[in-house]
């Protein structure tokens, strides 16, 4: 296998498409370092582990050598990308995008080598192109061709509205690969139209196109809906070293090969070889990968015999958090769990203990009318990572 076929079997590894493989292949064959773009808007102040299956391509591309550029869209994130979203989503301020953008900055560099990403903010040329130029770039394409994009399809066919904003989007982030003359970008699935746009407006400004790279859209804890903060359904990269390990014991059997098909930097014949082993054993030995990835070796170790002690042995954590809570009349113990900070609504906590998913003391909770007593603390459980001794 020559050393370019090799290039690309390592850039299709855990990839949905490549677009276009044969000009992949006459660019790695010109010998420079290529371009490789990734462009993700700051519109959470967190990255999550769905966030790091591209982070992770873009490793491998700095891995044989090329030049990265990671892209913060603090000019697109006050857009906002419309890509599978069913309405408008709501602006952010310029503010919010650069607090979000300085912890992007922090949180990428545990998974790519500072010494070579060039980190780049769209601002920098979007804001010169003013209104002329603005104008002049949105004469370069069709609302037509807007229109084909499936998310504004569904919505212009469904009368939902559509701000002329979002339109700009797709325009804004193509312009992006003209001002970086990018060679290669990547993006989820759900970024393709977006890729083509900058591949075809790169063909119109005179460069040669990009080459587009789509990789799939991690499922969240819940193995249904894509990984969201919004959702709930999360890993954060910059989470505490216990409750990364224990989400990620959570996650099903079935799940536990998909997350480890885009999330673990073991050779495929090795993950094929974890086939023979116990799903409890592959679970923990990737759960210590990921956690050792985003913290220390030593902190994986500590993560995983804290969780053996806890739901193997019943031992609860020495450091839960203290609650103190005062109580006007009587109250019972899901008004108390919301009064904690330990769910979101009473509503939540009811449905909680219906599923037998609250323990008070050691004791699973049924009844939902029990009242909680003044005077006392109680050692309370949610679900299985959540505890807090509360004093009433």
């Amino acid at each position: 296998m020559s050393a370019i076929e090799q290039a690309i079997q390592t850039i299709r590894r855990g990839a949905d498409e490549l677009i276009v493989a044969e000009e992949l292949a006459r660019k790695l064959a010109s010998g420079r370092k290529l371009r490789v773009k990734l462009g993700l808007d700051p519109t959470a102040p967190d990255l999550h582990l769905g966030h790091t299956v591209v982070i992770n391509k873009l490793r491998d591309f700095q891995g044989l050598g090329h030049q990265v550029q990671f892209l913060i869209g603090d000019f697109t994130g006050m857009i906002g990308d419309p890509s599978g979203r069913n309405q408008t989503r709501p602006p952010l301020t310029k503010e919010e995008i650069l607090q979000n953008a300085k912890t992007y900055q922090q949180q990428v560099f545990k998974i790519l080598d500072p010494e070579r990403t060039q980190i780049l903010f769209n601002s920098e040329w979007s804001n010169q192109l003013g209104a002329e130029g603005m104008i002049r770039l949105a004469a370069r394409y069709t609302v037509a061709r807007l229109l084909e994009r499936d998310d504004f399809n569904k919505r212009f066919s469904s009368n939902q509205p559509i701000s002329v904003h979002e339109l700009l989007y797709p325009l804004m982030q193509g312009y992006d690969s003209v001002a970086m003359k990018a060679d290669v970008e990547l993006g989820g699935t759900d970024q393709k139209f977006n890729l083509l746009v900058g591949r075809e407006l790169q063909k119109q400004y005179g460069q040669e196109p990009q080459c587009i790279l789509t990789m799939p859209l991690l499922e969240g804890l819940d193995g249904r809906e894509k990984m969201s903060k919004s959702l709930g359904n999360y890993v954060g990269i910059t989470e505490a070293p216990r409750e990364m390990f224990g989400k990620l014991m959570s996650i099903s059997d079935q799940l536990m090969w998909r997350y480890i098909a885009l999330l673990s930097f073991a050779s495929e014949q090795e993950i094929r070889s974890w086939k023979k082993d116990k799903p409890r054993d592959v679970k923990a030995r990737f759960a210590k990968e990921i956690v050792a990835r985003f913290h220390d070796r030593s902190a994986a170790e500590e993560a995983e015999a804290e969780f053996e002690q806890r739901f193997r042995h019943g031992v609860l954590p020495q450091d839960m958090p203290e609650v103190k809570v005062t109580l006007a009349g009587d109250w019972t113990f899901a008004q108390l769990l919301k009064l904690a900070g330990l769910v979101e609504s009473t509503s939540e906590a009811n449905r909680l203990i219906e599923q037998g998913g609250v323990k008070v003391d050691g004791e699973r909770l049924s009844d939902r009318s029990l009242k909680a007593a003044r005077g006392r603390t109680y050692v309370i459980q949610v679900g299985k990572r959540k505890f807090a001794r509360v004093s009433v």
